[in-house]
């Protein structure tokens, strides 16, 4: 699957100290962080049910060793019904994403590129889906620091080791 090579950094965001990602910065919503041999800037949703098992969100990936550049993760709010679509709109541009249970993914290089542009010139930024029980499922994002934060990352990750 796509996200696979992100979906451990996120797999469980409380974690031991020593292994904290090291903060890059915060940017209104959106934050920034090293962790090992990538990058990412991450923000929860705005507006979201909360879940028990884990904390939703939307990130932006660099993972220089593995050609990885601005790959997007989200961790959806509850779990995806099976054969719902998830869509990602970005003040009027929509796009539909792959992926299955709580998580979604670009389905290409392209898609992220494109996603990654639009998130830096939007406003607000909304996933929707339809829950495994059928209930309509809802994530809002605000935009504000999103590119400063990508910006962050994508450099951190850049620099030599």
């Amino acid at each position: 699957m796509r996200g696979a090579i992100l979906l451990p950094i996120f797999l469980n965001l409380a974690t031991p100290a020593e292994a904290q990602p090291r903060s890059l910065g915060i940017f209104f919503q959106w934050g920034a962080f090293e962790e090992g041999n990538h990058c990412f800037a991450i923000a929860e949703p705005e507006r979201s049910p909360r879940p028990r098992d884990w904390k939703p969100f939307a990130s932006i990936g660099y993972w220089p060793g593995h050609g990885v550049r601005g790959q997007l993760h989200i961790r959806l709010s509850r779990q995806k019904r099976e054969g719902s679509a998830v869509l990602l709109k970005i003040d009027d541009r929509t796009w539909q994403l792959i992926g299955g249970g709580n998580n979604a993914w670009a389905p290409d290089r392209r898609a992220d590129a494109e996603i990654v542009a639009a998130m830096r010139t939007g406003v607000d930024m909304t996933i929707e889906t339809r829950s495994d029980r059928g209930a309509r499922v809802q994530d809002h994002y605000r935009l504000r620091g999103a590119a400063t934060a990508i910006d962050a990352a994508a450099i951190a990750c850049a620099r030599p080791s």
